[in-house]
């Protein structure tokens, strides 16, 4: 194995001069009458990449990163240190730097440490990590990607496919006298075209992953259908025709569609915007925000999903949030700081994207629950309006739910068939408004193959989307025609 820490335990070796009695010393240290909660946050990860560009590699790399935070809270106040050494010596002076910062008193306190605990279960077990995988098989797997997309059609000009992966190991102890570890692997393969024809030049892209292990995209060859997607995309492209703009009715295919849900309501529904005020949806708890067919979740424990955990980066075991019931807004994600502020409990979604950053409340795999009707019922419903199937880029204002996507594979719908592909079409709505306009919810719920990547506040972290065909009424949709 190319990594030196086999589980999070062995923070606790020579290597580090790690022990129960030094740890215990120093969250007393960062204690203080002041201080309502301090944590130490430990991370060891082992990452690769690999990609290639017109069948040449274009970049290679491996890497090694640890480091430690520290942290201490005073009502809303958050003191943090962070460093990549992790030693006794410095992680006492980030202790105290951590309180300094929340909190002007001296250090008293004194913390039980019960010795380090495993995850109530471990939803991605995995025998060998990316990282040990080859990178003379990742380059193989690549090459047989090239070839593949450029024998799909003749128009295919151009082929880019990655490959990265990272094996994690996370500790977390906390001043209630927890300590938890965690081991976690993830990886994600990507494939974009480019076709040309006539001087017409068009994209398409697809790609998958997850806590799995490398097999996975090999098993029913996996990342050939990767491959075929993204080929697909940018032929079919070659063909669309300008997108029309105006109201019309919408309909949003199963999968990654879902990434309009992540941003037009799921950001709203994290805690610290609504403890401060600043969501659409805050002191909303109890009233309708959206049609009774729609049921949402926030679900960190499906079993090898991008975007759950085994705990959260604070050490609370992630759940199954039901954050919208029939279109009645029940709750929001939570970590502990907004969580107590709030007079709730955690939910597991205090997230962070490494030891240098402060954990908020941030999404896991968010999707919609699905309905009762036929994805050909839905189709079949709208005389004249959008079939959108697959997304690009997207922004959403929090403070009043505005939003704005770009589909990079849609078609019209006319006449209840499904015709001509076009492009240039982009949603724009509102997500407390546009979820009242669900007409219909189909019965093929999927969550997303395993590519999605969330941005707040500076930090990126992978996350997991899903939905099944909706139909959306009269929703306002910006083309070129």
């Amino acid at each position: 194995m190319i990594h030196a820490v086999a589980r999070p335990a062995d923070f606790f070796d020579d290597k580090y001069g790690m022990n129960t009695p030094s740890l215990q010393r120093i969250l007393d240290r960062t204690l203080s009458p002041q201080i309502d909660h301090a944590d130490v946050y430990f991370q060891y990860d082992v990452s690769d990449s690999v990609s290639l560009e017109e069948g040449e590699v274009k970049q290679a790399s491996k890497h090694v990163s640890q480091g430690v935070g520290v942290r201490a809270i005073a009502g809303e106040k958050s003191g943090y240190a962070f460093s990549d050494e992790i030693t006794v010596p410095t992680l006492e002076i980030a202790a105290g730097t951590a309180r300094q910062i929340a909190s002007s008193g001296s250090e008293t306190g004194r913390v039980a440490i019960q010795g380090v605990q495993a995850p109530e279960h471990n939803l991605y077990p995995v025998e060998t990590p990316g990282p040990d995988v080859p990178m003379a098989q990742k380059l193989d797997l690549l090459q047989s990607i090239d070839r593949f997309c450029r024998a799909y059609d003749p128009r295919i000009t151009k082929v880019q496919t990655s490959f990265g992966s990272t094996y994690q190991l996370v500790l977390i102890a906390t001043s209630d006298g927890l300590v938890v570890g965690d081991v976690r692997p993830l990886l994600r393969l990507n494939v974009s075209c480019i076709a040309e024809a006539n001087g017409n030049r068009q994209s398409g892209s697809s790609g998958g992953g997850g806590r799995v292990e490398y097999d996975y995209l090999l098993d029913d060859d996996r990342y050939l259908e990767f491959a075929r997607e993204a080929a697909r995309r940018a032929i079919l492209n070659l063909d669309a025709i300008d997108a029309p703009a105006g109201s019309m009715d919408v309909v949003l295919g199963s999968g990654w569609p879902g990434i309009l849900l992540h941003e037009a309501i799921g950001h709203g529904l994290e805690g610290d915007f609504n403890r401060k005020g600043l969501s659409a949806f805050s002191g909303r708890i109890g009233e309708r925000v959206a049609s009774d067919l729609c049921t949402i979740i926030d679900d960190g424990t499906i079993a090898h999903r991008r975007g759950s955990l085994n705990v959260d980066d604070e050490g609370t075991p992630t759940s199954h949030t039901v954050l919208v019931e029939n279109g009645i807004l029940c709750g929001y994600m939570q970590d502990t700081l907004n969580a107590r502020l709030m007079g709730v409990a955690p939910t597991g979604n205090g997230r962070r994207q490494s030891y240098a950053h402060l954990p908020m409340p941030r999404m896991t795999n968010t999707f919609m629950l699905g309905g009762e009707s036929e994805p050909e019922e839905i189709i079949a419903s709208v005389d004249a309006g959008l079939y959108a199937v697959s997304f690009g880029g997207g922004q959403v204002d929090i403070t009043n739910g505005k939003f704005v996507f770009s589909a990079n594979e849609a078609y019209l719908i006319e006449n209840g068939k499904i015709t001509h592909p076009v492009k240039g079409a982009s949603l724009i709505g509102n997500g407390p408004d546009v979820l009242t306009r669900v007409a219909m919810v189909g019965n093929d719920l999927e969550l997303d193959t395993g590519v999605g990547t969330c941005g707040k506040n500076g930090q990126s972290v992978p996350v997991g989307v899903g939905l099944p065909t909706i139909r959306v009424n009269n929703m306002t949709v910006g083309g070129t025609q």
